[in-house]
């Protein structure tokens, strides 16, 4: 991400008092567009994010599926968290909206960010905790639009590389040559209790005193947690000619023009343990992720090529006529209003990086897999052209008498009758075969030592496709099946689910990329005894509608409302009591019932938080 030695002394300054840290590349973007699993659960965002971290981000998700992820957008391989923050763009004087990149990354293509994990302690001897399973926060507040003088205020920052000027608290009004590098600094106390809280804010708070960087944690927040820092480095000097006299041009996804929005999300997904081992031995001043002997790592290679499909069906880089969802610009001082009577967007199926080609050429598309000059993957036959498409270079293969045609750099076609275990895409890993074929900028060709893969179908015909609307996340091979969605929220979730005694009823739907109705299959689980077999059912979503529910002392209890709700399935708002206030709609609270209606109603078990001593 740093440009120069200068640039990277300039941060270490900026983070405030000496102490010991490991800085996290995200060298790829995993993703960008409309989704928040933490504001948004299981729905379209408001406004744009740009993700990185691991492939299992969606809608929706859980640790457990986090901790699945196949790959990972940033360097350390026993970290599958999601950071994200929102998209800057610059609003050209012809009234368009432009996605910003960040320095390096021309075409906007695969940047992503740097995440800091710092150990600052406010006193000598203070335990340091790595964050729990299903943690999840926020930083930073999208509707701010004026220098609120708290820690929270002063904890987001922008610094101008290149302008030889102090930090700022807004976006400058002064042009950037080296960068604008956006800042925000995350609360590390916690509450010791609450895995998140409906604001995403409240168990956390920013150390006593008037530092928000460092510090003794408020008696109320007992746990001091690392801190996490995130710094997005964006290439604002390519858009100098797009300013207004002494005005900058430049508006965050959210509509903010000013930077007092700005703000960042965190999901755990870290080995719990291995992040506590950090925190204990990873103390090298030089804050070199290679000097962490308690972490292995990605290359960056890997991790340019760990991306997801889009699930949400609009456009949100390049050229935009407005900002998506309803941003407009709102430069303040008073607080920013949510858009109202704002169309709603729904999911989409997930985006595809490949020509579907099973029906009218009975070839199919393997996945993008890896090649390089010393060892080329397919050594048949090729051809190159300024007109190159996929089906040009499957024609081309075809008549040649070759079953695999691969595409790279938007123009190349190389044929072949074998792919090579070496060259072949990993499962589940999208890969970053992400450059427009030069002849059809609606197809992909490749890129740089990655190759789109197509092969000739035998008895079957099946293009692979990555990620899931449904579940969130990445889970390899052809489409994956349909899954409930869930959004933790809460410390704790039913810890023993008892089997039910009627029969079970489980929907696969299976997805193949031909344009047909999905096949749905139901598969009938009966009861063969008046003992069942006990079996593990699966956890229940970590989230506060459940958790209402499964609390014993309200007043409509899970037990007595989820048959007599899940029978009825009544859609309106009306027909949710009002002590369910967590619950954000129908679907969730028919999730919640699905999961809870047989459990026992025992109190939200304590949580223990593991400490470690720095």
């Amino acid at each position: 991400m740093y440009t120069n030695t200068l640039a990277f002394l300039a941060l270490a300054s900026s983070i405030a008092p000496a102490a010991a840290f490991f800085r996290m590349s995200c060298p790829g973007r995993l993703v960008r567009e409309r989704i928040d699993p933490i504001v948004n659960p299981g729905a379209v965002a408001g406004h744009v994010h740009t993700i990185s971290g691991g492939s299992a981000f969606g809608p929706s998700m859980t640790f457990q599926q986090a901790r699945a992820a196949k790959c990972s957008s940033c360097e350390i391989k026993e970290d599958m968290s999601n950071y994200w923050t929102p998209q800057l763009y610059v609003h050209a004087k012809n009234g368009s909206f432009i996605s910003v990149p960040v320095v390096g990354d021309g075409s906007d293509s695969n940047g992503g960010m740097t995440v800091y994990y710092l150990q600052r302690t406010g006193q000598s001897g203070e335990k340091l905790n790595a964050f729990p399973e299903g943690f999840r926060m926020l930083a930073g507040d999208p509707f701010k639009r004026n220098f609120t003088g708290g820690l929270d205020a002063k904890a987001v920052s922008f610094a101008c590389l290149g302008s030889n000027k102090a930090e700022t608290n807004e976006i400058p009004n002064y042009n950037c040559p080296g960068g604008l590098r956006a800042q925000v600094f995350f609360p590390a106390c916690w509450n010791g209790k609450d895995l998140d809280t409906p604001d995403h804010r409240s168990h956390m708070s920013y150390p006593a005193g008037n530092q928000y960087n460092t510090g003794a944690c408020p008696p109320e927040f007992p746990k001091h947690m690392i801190s996490l820092f995130f710094e997005v480095l964006y290439d604002t000097n390519k858009f100098v000619n797009e300013w207004n006299g002494n005005q900058h041009p430049f508006v965050f996804s959210n509509g903010d023009p000013t930077g007092y929005g700005f703000h960042g999300d965190f999901v755990n997904g870290w080995d719990v343990k291995v992040l506590q081992s950090a925190v204990e031995t990873c103390l090298d001043d030089s804050g070199s992720v290679s000097k962490c002997g308690a972490v292995t790592m990605f290359t960056g290679a890997e991790c340019n090529a760990c991306k997801l499909p889009t699930v949400v069906n609009e456009q949100v880089d390049g050229v935009l006529d407005k900002l998506p969802g309803c941003n407009p610009i709102a430069s303040g001082p008073g607080r920013a209003s949510p858009a109202s009577n704002c169309p709603t967007t729904p999911l989409s199926a997930p985006s595809t990086n490949f020509v579907d080609l099973t029906s009218s050429k009975k070839w199919e598309y393997t996945g993008c897999g890896t090649d390089n000059i010393g060892a080329r993957a397919f050594t048949g036959k090729s051809t190159s052209s300024d007109d190159m498409t996929v089906e040009k270079c499957v024609d081309f293969c075809s008549a040649a008498g070759f079953s695999y045609a691969g595409l790279e750099y938007g123009r190349e076609c190389y044929c072949d009758n074998t792919l090579k275990a070496a060259n072949a895409p990993k499962d589940g890993i999208m890969g970053s075969c992400t450059m427009k074929c030069a002849g059809n900028n609606k197809e992909f060709c490749g890129n740089g030592g990655a190759m789109s893969i197509y092969h000739k179908c035998g008895s079957t015909c099946k293009n692979v496709q990555i990620g899931s609307s449904s579940s969130g996340g990445t889970v390899g091979g052809t489409s994956p099946s349909a899954s409930a969605s869930a959004k933790p929220i809460s410390s704790a979730s039913a810890s023993s689910i008892k089997p039910s005694t009627a029969s079970l009823k489980t929907t696969i739907v299976t997805s193949t990329t031909k344009k047909t109705t999905p096949t749905t299959t139901t598969i009938t689980t009966t009861k063969k005894s008046s003992t069942p077999t006990t079996t593990k059912a699966p956890d229940c979503p970590q989230n506060n509608c459940v958790r209402q529910m499964f609390n014993p002392t309200a007043s409509v209890p899970a037990s007595k409302f989820c048959p007599t709700y899940t029978k009825s399935v009544v859609a309106a708002k009306s027909a949710i009591p009002s002590y369910l206030f967590n619950c954000a709609d129908a679907a969730e609270v028919s999730q919640a019932c699905t999961c809870l209606m047989y459990a026992a109603p025992t109190p939200t078990p304590k949580m223990k938080v593991r400490g470690a001593r720095y």
